[in-house]
């Protein structure tokens, strides 16, 4: 009996010390601004990164029913990532935080917490949808009128400065401040946003209501702005459904607004 317990205590004990060594080695790589990238992590952003997206539709249903009209493949892989802290992101309003949240989430799991392996993902849906589709979109069908004046164009996606994995992790302009918020950086370090075909309808019929005062042909028009979403944006076909799938699977619930 005692050698059994000497043995669970000695395992405990080099839990203990491995969880330490995790810890300081975030807080080493916190000091210097330097991300330590975890093998875990890299592999699922290579795999999410070759899972297909389906960008060619000349018309979407209201309702989504089959595979080929979302990405499901890159949806399974994000739903099988095995990370022991994973948190999803509900958001729905275009001008609240919440890419600075998930920055935050992100650099508190990696430089406090000691899990570099951390991943958060976007459930986008509600105006907030309008930070999914690339420029060309918002140029092409005047997306800025459906803001409320909160935007112009699409200033949710690129960074607006020239920044780096080297910065000071203290620098607030650098590219773990919060004056690097942006989608494109948050995907580099392989956070995921995750677009709503549901939403996508929505706007359609919006945008058909504004120009001809009808829905009329809002099929078509949904599937132009799905071809246009932002580069590594998985679709699925509703977001709300999806997070089912997601909290299921083992990612914690966040309310970014």
């Amino acid at each position: 009996m005692s050698f059994a317990l000497n043995f669970l205590n000695r395992r405990a004990a080099l839990g203990l010390f491995g969880q330490a060594a995790l810890l300081t080695a975030a807080r080493n790589a916190g000091a210097t601004g330097n991300q330590e990238l975890d093998a875990d992590l890299e592999l699922f952003k290579r795999r999410l990164a070759a899972a297909p997206r389906r960008r060619n539709f000349g018309s979407v249903p209201l309702v989504v029913t089959l595979d080929e009209q979302w990405d499901h493949e890159a949806a399974s892989i994000l739903l099988s990532y095995g990370n022991r802290a994973r948190q999803v992101w509900e958001c729905t309003e275009l001008g609240a935080p919440w890419l600075n949240l998930m920055r935050e989430a992100l650099n508190g799991q990696i430089f406090a917490h000691g899990n570099p392996g951390f991943v958060a993902a976007a459930a986008v849906h509600g105006s907030a949808h309008l930070a999914l589709f690339d420029q060309t979109a918002w140029e092409k069908h005047g997306l800025a009128r459906l803001t409320g004046g909160v935007a112009t164009t699409n200033s949710y996606f690129e960074s607006r400065r020239k920044t780096s994995r080297s910065d000071s992790l203290q620098d607030p302009t650098g590219f773990y401040g919060p004056e690097n918020n942006n989608i494109a950086t948050l995907q580099e370090r392989g956070m995921v946003f995750i677009a709503c075909h549901d939403s996508i309808h929505a706007i359609a019929r919006n945008l058909n209501r504004l120009d001809r005062g009808d829905v009329a042909d809002a099929d078509t028009l949904a599937a132009d702005l799905t071809n246009h979403l932002v580069s590594g944006a998985i679709l699925v076909p509703s977001v709300v459904a999806f997070l089912v799938e997601l909290q299921r699977s083992g990612f914690t619930y966040a309310k970014g607004a």
